[in-house]
């Protein structure tokens, strides 16, 4: 299902985007931003699972910052709404198959911490698995 959602995806452009950005609650607009750009919603992927989460555009958008081909993927599925993992990584792995060689993941992490602003940077370097399941698993 991989390569069918990958070549379904060159039906819609030429273009080789080298970084995909996964962009988490209230990033949204990123997308926006991204000169010379296709949208493509995930339901007209083969196999893409839908995002549910409020603030998630449920479409992937292909264009340009700058001088660099980005792949965006405006809101993404989760563990939490009952996607299984192979589902929840299913949009990552079809980057890696378009050509992405490097992934930036954004999300509203921190958002309990009252000491940081919005939209700070915040680098994490371990999480609590509460679902107990590996999404690197197929």
């Amino acid at each position: 299902m991989i390569l069918e959602a990958a070549n379904f995806i060159r039906t819609q452009t030429s273009a080789k985007p080298a970084i995909g950005v996964v962009l988490g609650s209230g990033l949204g607009a990123f997308a926006a931003e991204l000169t010379e750009s296709v949208e493509i919603p995930y339901a007209k992927i083969p196999g893409w699972p839908g995002s549910t989460a409020v603030g998630h555009a449920g479409k992937l958008v292909i264009g340009n910052v700058g001088e660099i081909t980005v792949a965006a993927l405006s809101g993404r599925a989760h563990l939490y709404e009952g996607y299984a993992p192979s589902q929840v990584v299913f949009g990552v792995r079809v980057l890696s198959e378009i050509g992405c060689e490097s992934m930036v993941f954004t999300n509203a992490a921190g958002g309990i911490n009252l000491s940081l602003e919005r939209g700070g940077l915040v680098l994490i370097s371990d999480h609590i698995n509460l679902k107990g399941v590996n999404p690197l698993t197929r």
